[in-house]
């Protein structure tokens, strides 16, 4: 079971995802995200941080995340469909997911949260907004 919320943006999806798998750009709209250090590639690293497809994920991505209350945490990709959803867990823990429905004049864009953290929905609201303010630019 998981909780969602979700925002139609009047944006090509592709411009959406671009936006939500580039690592760069999570601070920019992420309410709880103050910087990310991608892990490098290889055999330690594990799959490269940045994919070859140049959207910044793939499955198996992993780094460090610097949150709003200074703790650097680890984060992985989950799961990874190209240009629809990813998710990842942060600390070892089930994060969010981001899921990008191409749509006539934009997309829905959707995050999901696990069944035991409803309460960070209004902050992915916070999150869903600066990603339509920054893909309308």
């Amino acid at each position: 079971m998981v909780f969602s919320v979700s925002r139609r943006v009047a944006a090509p999806a592709e411009d959406v995802w671009s936006l939500l798998t580039d690592v760069e750009q999570w601070p920019n709209w992420g309410p709880s995200i103050t910087g990310v250090r991608p892990a490098p590639a290889g055999p330690r690293g594990g799959p490269a941080a940045i994919g070859p497809a140049a959207c910044g994920l793939e499955s198996g991505s992993r780094g460090t995340v610097r949150t709003i209350l200074g703790a650097t945490l680890p984060y992985t990709v989950t799961a990874f469909e190209a240009g629809r959803y990813w998710s990842w867990s942060v600390a070892g823990i089930p994060a969010t997911g981001h899921r990008v429905i191409p749509q006539e004049g934009g997309c829905l864009v959707t995050f999901t949260v696990p069944w035991w953290a409803p309460a960070y929905l209004p902050v992915c609201a916070v999150a869903l907004r600066r990603i339509e303010r920054l893909a309308a630019r």
